[in-house]
């Protein structure tokens, strides 16, 4: 589910409407395939929002016309690929991106709401300018100044999404106590990180829990990080598109969109924030502790 090139959210509802459409008519990827002159793997890839690549009006009013469309819905299909072929301003990062997080940036900044686990680091969308450029002095050991400076400047625009008037992101994060005592830089960038999680999370759009040490394992098993983005419902009360599940790995990361994987990692989420802090009682915490790593 790698689209490495457009925009990520009109790709994806169009694959899903031209993939409801193809079951609603009762015909096989192979069938579709044979009329459109394309390999059943085209199809399917088309469906699954999979790869780049530029999608031809043509082709999609094609696929309309077999579907059985009518003018509305299909002007509206075309309409999604024309907005999927846009590129759009991450990609003017592409020079410090690879290209598993240029997709997750993508996802991140259609989603409507984001539920967040790190065990280990305070994610990007939250670090200030400090700590994530200890991080990346750590991470990226052969950057120029440039590049280091580029992805800083990567994360600030992510950021804004948190911040802006319009229809603001929604997050609901935990972090485990291990992420307020590991350190990274100072002791100095450490206690200003706190101060900045405690000051977000009093944004409205914004709940900050932390999973302290006594917690254990909630689920009976320890869970790396992940984000579960969701993207709200069109007009008619329809997902505009599949939830995901992102998952972060350091040898590569996955992007799960099945129902039983989306389940397991919201049940894992509901029990996690079960056994968290409440979200004034983790303000404190951060608070306390950035005054304690400042003395």
């Amino acid at each position: 589910m790698i689209d490495e090139g457009g925009s990520t959210l009109p790709r994806r509802q169009l694959g899903r409407y031209l993939r409801d459409g193809r079951n609603e008519t009762g015909l096989t990827l192979e069938q579709v395939g044979v009329m459109m002159q394309w390999s059943k793997s085209k199809l399917s890839r088309i469906e699954k929002a999979e790869g780049g690549g530029t999608l031809r009006h043509v082709d999609i009013r094609e696929l309309c016309r077999i579907y059985e469309f009518d003018d509305e819905m299909t002007a509206a299909m075309v309409a999604l690929a024309e907005q999927s072929d846009e590129k759009c301003w991450w990609h003017t990062f592409d020079d410090v991106i690879r290209n598993s997080l240029n997709m997750y940036v993508g996802l991140e900044t259609a989603a409507s709401s984001l539920t967040i686990f790190r065990p280990d680091l305070v994610p990007g969308l939250f670090q200030t300018a400090e700590y994530a450029r200890a991080l990346d002095h750590i991470y990226f050991p052969d950057d120029s100044p440039e590049e280091l400076d580029r992805r800083f400047q990567l994360r600030i625009k992510r950021q804004s999404m948190i911040e802006r008037r319009a229809q603001p992101v929604a997050v609901d994060m935990v972090l485990h106590e291990s992420v307020l005592r590991t350190l990274v830089g100072t002791q100095k960038i450490m206690s200003g990180q706190l101060r900045h999680l405690a000051d977000t999370s009093t944004r409205d759009n914004v709940t900050v829990r932390i999973l302290p040490f006594e917690a254990g394992f909630p689920i009976g098993t320890p869970v790396g990080p992940y984000v579960i983005l969701d993207f709200g419902v069109d007009t008619k009360g329809r997902e505009n598109a599949p939830t995901v599940v992102y998952v972060e790995g350091c040898t590569g990361d996955m992007y799960l969109e099945r129902e039983q994987d989306t389940k397991v990692y919201r049940a894992a989420s509901h029990a996690i924030r079960q056994a968290a802090l409440d979200a004034v009682a983790s303000r404190g915490l951060l608070r306390r502790t950035a005054k304690e790593l400042a003395a």
